[in-house]
């Protein structure tokens, strides 16, 4: 059986022609080391222990279900299960349709995930962020900040409910272009046609993608790669020009500069070469209100453009008439070409010097006529922030996100209105290190997402509202007023609470403290929580487990099967295979049949 590192690795390599066409993919579905590394890289979510529509979970996993797996699909009996329809509410009010696939299917698109990646991911273009390896919405927005200086123009696209109205037929007619392989195109359609159970009644799909299905995203990203190959042709076609003509004014008073300069060394006067540097000084600052290239030349024209998901931003370094035509273009190309539709309300033309929003960003052109830094090879000034990018985080977000949180109120006061916190009543039943751990994950999460922005210590007013709101829920958990809750919390010059661990030593779990400076560069882990296709492991540790064949509570010799629990901190310490677990700090145990009945029987002594 060969090795799935080989197997990933080689489809890449494969991949870098453009026309090599993959056949006879579908034989990797016999592959039952590939279904390991699946089962490997998606264990550890919580989500994986949610019943689909089948009412299976990922417990119960066994070396006897990923046969059967196998078996089904060598004889193209296998039938995805549709998925169990549910909803999660969105940020505007609505409510987003959410598909809970079975574990059998989950793990099915998996090992389909990871092929098509392996095909796909090196011919998808650098604009395209979404759903990717190493890449996230910080990636793309550093690509904005870096690519669009000078943008004149923003247009914010947004592509009209984009999962649900994806194309069968378009997709596969795309997937085709590079797999010549009927029956893993068909495995395709079949997940694409799987339906919907929403109130025990069953529903077709006859277009879209599966919500949250493990395959949607690099789905999405073979479709609208279409999309991205298009904007870089018709950026080859409308980049004009290779540089802006000189402003004449600017380098008519250069000139004058120069002249006054040569005629300085030959004064000798003191009292004159003083009014002549003066002379100097003035005309530099009239040189500073104008910019050294003519910043309305027709003959020079840029396209900038990035997308993550359904979003794309386009920069335009050029007119108004310029980005209508583009964004006509782009309309066209999608309705024809994908039969999509752009939404008309959300994709709009924005001058630079506004604020245009992308990926909870507002973002705009800096202009200032203020020089900021001397030059350190002419030693001459230069305003060395104008017309670069700004990240703009706006004070709506978090008020927003505070009252999502539930502990703002807004209060008018003198005609304004005045942030005030809330306590939170849902927390004060939790212990003081729960509660403390609530709000620092909910401050570090909307921080580390906003850090790129350039007034980022603006969180500074998110913060304090979180922390009053913490001083005033201790405050009714313990019935005491804030300012004794304040100082109940005190803990030097920070804030926080002690606790003594099960060894008996004291520990302090202290408040939020680290501050909002902002962060100029993309880590690796801001990436999507996606994992890399191109494999350097060896056997998984969980395959192992299962072929070992001893049960891991009682040693007896067995096929085993995988329990698995959804968080290892709401297993109680009372029975052995509860202790067993938190001393091993896992949230799985390979056990037999027989113990495995009696755990979920609680009858396990």
């Amino acid at each position: 059986m060969r090795n799935p590192e080989r197997v990933l690795n080689s489809l890449g390599e494969h991949s870098k022609n453009s026309s090599y066409k993959f056949e006879r993919l579908y034989r990797l579905f016999f592959n039952e080391e590939l279904f390991f590394v699946a089962y490997q890289r998606i264990y550890a979510k919580a989500g994986n222990m949610t019943k689909g529509a089948d009412g299976e979970t990922i417990d119960k996993m066994s070396l006897s279900r990923i046969t059967k797996l196998i078996t089904s699909l060598k004889d193209e009996s296998y039938q995805p299960t549709p998925s169990r329809r549910t909803y999660i509410p969105k940020k505007d009010g609505k409510k987003r349709p959410l598909g809970i696939p079975s574990f059998n299917d989950k793990l099915v698109q998996e090992v389909l995930r990871m092929i098509l990646e392996s095909i796909f991911e090196r011919q998808f273009e650098n604009s395209s962020h979404g759903f990717r390896p190493h890449r996230s919405c910080h990636t793309a927005l550093k690509q904005v900040q870096k690519n669009f200086t000078a943008t004149k123009w923003f247009i914010e696209g947004d592509i009209k409910g984009f999962f649900d109205n994806i194309k069968h037929d378009v997709l596969i007619g795309i997937l085709h272009e590079r797999i010549d392989d009927d029956r893993f195109l068909r495995l395709i359609r079949k997940f694409l046609n799987a339906g919907y159970v929403e109130d025990w009644m069953f529903h077709k799909t006859f277009s879209g993608t599966p919500q949250g299905g493990i395959v949607s995203p690099i789905l999405a990203n073979i479709y609208l790669d279409k999309l991205d190959k298009y904007m870089k042709e018709y950026t080859d076609k409308f980049d004009k020009g290779s540089r802006r003509k000189d402003n004449a004014e600017y380098f008519k008073l250069s000139r004058k500069i120069a002249k006054l300069n040569y005629k300085l060394d030959l004064v000798k006067d003191e009292s004159e070469k003083l009014s002549r540097i003066a002379k100097i000084n003035s005309v530099k600052k009239e040189r500073l209100a104008l910019k050294s290239v003519d910043e309305m030349d027709s003959g020079y024209k840029r396209i900038k453009y990035v997308r993550y998901a359904d979003d794309f931003l386009v920069g335009v370094i050029g007119s108004k008439e310029d980005s209508e035509a583009i964004k006509k273009d782009i309309k066209q190309f999608l309705s024809e070409k994908l039969q999509l539709e752009l939404s008309e309300d959300k994709t709009l033309i924005t001058h630079a010097n506004k604020s245009a929003q992308f990926l909870g960003y507002e973002i705009y052109i800096r202009k200032t006529s203020t020089a900021a830094k001397r030059s350190k090879k002419t030693g001459i000034l230069s305003r060395v922030f104008d017309s670069k990018v700004v990240l703009h985080l706006p004070t709506e977000t978090m008020r927003r996100k505070l009252a999502e949180y539930e502990v703002l109120k807004m209060v008018t006061h003198n005609g304004s209105q005045i942030w005030r916190p809330l306590s939170r009543t849902k927390l004060i039943n939790n212990d003081d290190l729960e509660i403390i751990d609530t709000y620092n994950a909910e401050i570090r999460g909307f921080y580390n997402y906003y850090a790129l922005a350039n007034n980022s210590a603006s969180v500074n007013d998110l913060f304090h509202i979180m922390q009053y709101s913490m001083f005033k829920t201790f405050a009714k958990k313990y019935r005491i007023t804030t300012r004794q809750a304040i100082a109940k919390l005190r803990i030097g010059k920070s804030f926080g609470a002690v606790y003594n661990n099960r060894k008996g030593e004291r520990k302090v779990k202290l408040f939020y403290n680290a501050g909002f400076k902002r962060k100029t560069e993309v880590n690796e882990q801001t990436g999507d929580n996606l994992p890399s296709t191109i494999m350097n492991n060896s056997t998984t540790s969980l395959k192992d487990r299962l072929q070992a064949r001893v049960c891991e509570l009682c040693g007896s010799t067995d096929d085993l099967e995988m329990h698995h629990v959804r968080k290892l901190k709401d297993v109680a310490r009372k029975q052995p295979w509860e202790i067993l677990m938190h001393a091993r700090r896992r949230k799985t145990m390979a056990v037999c049949h027989s113990c495995h009945k009696r755990i979920h029987g609680g009858k396990m002594d």
